[in-house]
């Protein structure tokens, strides 16, 4: 069944992925700037800039554009080169990725560790003090802007106390060669306990600063879905029994509340692999975000195709994982 269903969600995602590149390629296209122009330079030739134009195909038909983007694209997994260091798009996201996926996890570590536990402890005493507490800081996570809360944290914790690194993955000791591109498991599988330490450290502010909006979405959703729950018949019947309530909480209702907080859990963390591109420009990560972000100051169109879809792409991932998820949670929809 769960075979059946992957089957059926990337026979969805493949209509998702065409409409999306070929938005992605028109609003590229609609971008001020010509890439040929981009490429050589201000003071290229004419002869030159037709040469280049006619190989990048760009004196052809916006369909037939479209179409060769596409064929590259399907047929060889080619995203083109990047206009701005004329490297392969492909093999810049490859080393850009895995430190906005790191990001990503510990930003949503910390969503889940903070805001699953705010609306639990809200759930079960509501309307007290302990509902208010929760809620305020909820209300706190989702008001303040990321920008903002980065730059106090930053001065905070960085720059008054010097508890926490400013910027980047690794301090400048470091001479760090990627294996996989993920800092966190290259550590690990080359037994760097020191590379792993300053890394856990590195990624503590923008990981807080990252993960407090959806924090703040998974503690309301978590309250709401849980006092939903909570005055269900099976509930008042454990407690009956002289169920901990503990296990009345944690076991038999918040598992029964938590198929719209998988659903939050699942758009809040494909929003964070988009590209976190404020948190990521703060503290100088050097993820997906910032080099996006660079793209489109460079007016690299090439790059920015690749990338969108890329991180697009990821998003349709993670729905199709929280699908999967659904089933473990909800045996009602094993059975249908």
């Amino acid at each position: 069944m769960i075979l059946t269903l992957i089957a059926k969600r990337l026979l969805i995602a493949v209509p998702t992925l065409l409409a999306l590149s070929m938005i992605v390629f028109l609003m590229v296209k609609a971008v001020p700037g010509d890439p040929a122009q981009l490429a050589l330079g201000e003071r290229a030739s004419k002869d030159a800039l037709m040469a280049l134009r006619h190989d990048m195909g760009l004196d052809r038909p916006l369909p037939e554009q479209y179409g060769l983007f596409l064929r590259k694209l399907l047929l060889t997994g080619d995203l083109g080169r990047s206009l701005s260091t004329s490297e392969p798009v492909a093999g810049l996201i490859a080393q850009k990725f895995p430190a906005t996926c790191e990001l990503a996890l510990a930003g949503m570590t910390f969503a889940l560790v903070v805001g699953i536990p705010a609306g639990l402890l809200a759930a079960i005493w509501p309307a007290t003090l302990v509902d208010f507490s929760s809620m305020s800081i909820a209300m706190f996570g989702v008001s303040m802007p990321i920008f903002w809360l980065a730059l106090v944290l930053t001065w905070i914790f960085g720059l008054e106390l010097g508890w926490l690194p400013l910027s980047g993955r690794l301090g400048i000791e470091f001479n760090y060669e990627p294996l996989t591109g993920f800092v966190f498991l290259d550590s690990l599988l080359r037994g760097d306990w020191a590379m792993l330490r300053d890394a856990a450290w590195h990624i503590v502010l923008p990981g807080v600063a990252l993960g407090t909006i959806p924090m703040a979405f998974l503690a309301r959703i978590t309250r709401a879905s849980m006092l939903e729950v909570v005055s269900q018949d099976y509930v008042r019947t454990a407690k009956a029994k002289g169920v901990s309530p503990f296990f009345v909480y944690t076991k038999h209702a918040l598992k029964n509340a938590f198929i719209p907080i998988l659903t939050v859990l699942g758009l809040q963390f494909g929003a964070l692999l988009g590209g976190a591109i404020i948190t990521e420009t703060i503290f100088a990560w050097p993820g997906i975000g910032s080099w996006l972000l660079e793209a489109v100051a460079n007016r690299d169109h090439t790059a920015l195709e690749g990338g969108v879809l890329v991180t697009a792409s990821a998003f349709v991932l993670v729905n199709l994982v929280v699908d999967i998820l659904y089933r473990v949670f909800d045996p009602r929809l094993r059975v249908n």
